[in-house]
């Protein structure tokens, strides 16, 4: 009997002379190391290609696209589910954080995007919607032009929400919640799957609260955060705070001094590490960017939250308080003469997103798990296998 050892490139020399002493081994693993007899040479496994979301919804039948709307992904049965999911989860998280969700229109006229500011530095990122029959044109009644605009974000709708009542400070903070679906004007060749898209679903979120409730609102909303991404077992992440800009940034340096105090305060009891990112702020107000690396490393940014003085102030948005002029500075005073002078105050307001677009979280999801997804999210939690084997008999 003849016993040979194969090896990568040659076969050794030698036998072994006692075949009866020989020990059975296990078969070397798929990517063991394997050596020559002349050089000893390694090769390492090859290298697994990272998980693109792109073809992993295809192969689990997640989503797909059509010429007929670009970058408006279709989500299959799988795919709605998971979305689905998503949505709940973060519903339930509401009633813990004290937010309402509301449903608002997906188009408002021009006028409302004028007096938001939108029209002039967001237009270039807005659908614009127009009648084509003269007829049921509606612009004679306030010489309107008849112009229309898919919303691009919420926080106009809900800032009409908050107008619609008289308020008190007795009232705030008053959160609202939409997963109304959102439009944006991206750049067709920057369009890719679920992270680069023209409509998309935010869980938008936006909190009308007093002065003094800032600090308190933004820990709130951090936390929100860390529940959330710690569900999804994501990270790690990071936090930047985005301070005022050089130029191009409306209202007062106090006041931007004043928000970036309390999103500084917020962020150090948060006991997370973060960072500064000078001059990147809205043009409204300074923001706290949640960072998020994917299985390939790289970053996203995906929740933000975000101090905005001046939304409040176009929509002429107020609510009665005592002593207000000490409400605006976000103090509180005992002096009764004070607290007989009752007037309007402008509430802060805050804009926040946990998961940012829910389908580029998805897209980012079905990467972080390469397909195998958690029961709870698995699109298909069961199935049901038909065994048609013959009966085997035994005897005793």
């Amino acid at each position: 009997m003849l016993f040979k050892r194969a090896v990568a490139t040659c076969i050794c020399p030698r036998i072994p002379s006692r075949l009866s002493r020989l020990r059975h081994t296990k078969p070397p693993s798929q990517y063991a190391v394997q050596r020559s007899c002349s050089s000893h040479a390694t090769t390492k496994p090859p290298p697994i290609p990272p998980a693109d979301h792109r073809q992993l919804g295809v192969q689990q039948e997640l989503f797909t696209t059509s010429v007929y709307s670009p970058g408006s992904p279709i989500l299959l049965p799988n795919g709605a589910r998971i979305f689905n999911r998503l949505v709940e989860f973060l519903r339930r998280q509401y009633a813990r954080y004290g937010f309402d969700e509301v449903i608002t229109p997906t188009i408002y006229k021009k006028a409302l995007w004028k007096k938001s500011g939108h029209l002039e530095n967001y237009s270039d990122d807005m659908f614009t919607v127009t009648s084509t029959s003269p007829s049921r044109s509606d612009a004679a009644k306030d010489s309107e032009e008849d112009e229309y605009g898919l919303k691009p974000m919420n926080c106009p709708g809900h800032c009409l929400i908050f107008a619609s009542h008289l308020r008190s400070y007795r009232d705030l903070p008053i959160r609202y919640a939409d997963f109304s679906p959102l439009h944006r004007n991206e750049i067709s060749g920057a369009l890719s799957g679920l992270t680069r898209v023209r409509r998309f679903h935010q869980d938008d979120g936006h909190i009308f609260c007093r002065p003094s409730q800032i600090e308190e609102e933004i820990r709130k909303t951090l936390d929100f955060v860390r529940v959330v991404y710690s569900t999804f077992k994501l990270g790690p992440y990071r936090l930047t705070l985005s301070t005022r800009p050089a130029d191009h940034y409306i209202g007062a340096p106090e006041e931007w001094e004043t928000a970036e105090g309390a999103l500084k305060r917020a962020l150090d009891v948060s006991g997370q590490d973060w960072t500064i990112n000078e001059g990147d702020g809205a043009f409204y107000g300074p923001k706290i960017d949640i960072v998020l690396r994917d299985s390939d490393g790289k970053e996203h940014q995906t929740a933000t939250i975000q101090l905005d003085f001046q939304l409040p102030k176009r929509f002429d948005l107020g609510y009665v308080a005592p002593a207000p002029e000490y409400e605006r500075r976000g103090e509180t005073t005992t002096d009764p003469d004070a607290l007989n002078e009752t007037g309007l105050v402008t509430p802060v307001l805050i804009h926040r997103a946990v998961l940012g677009s829910v389908e580029r979280l998805m897209a980012l999801l079905i990467e972080h798990y390469n397909g195998a997804w958690p029961f709870w999210l698995n699109p298909r939690q069961s199935r049901m296998f038909l065994w048609a084997g013959k009966a085997r008999r035994t005897r005793r």
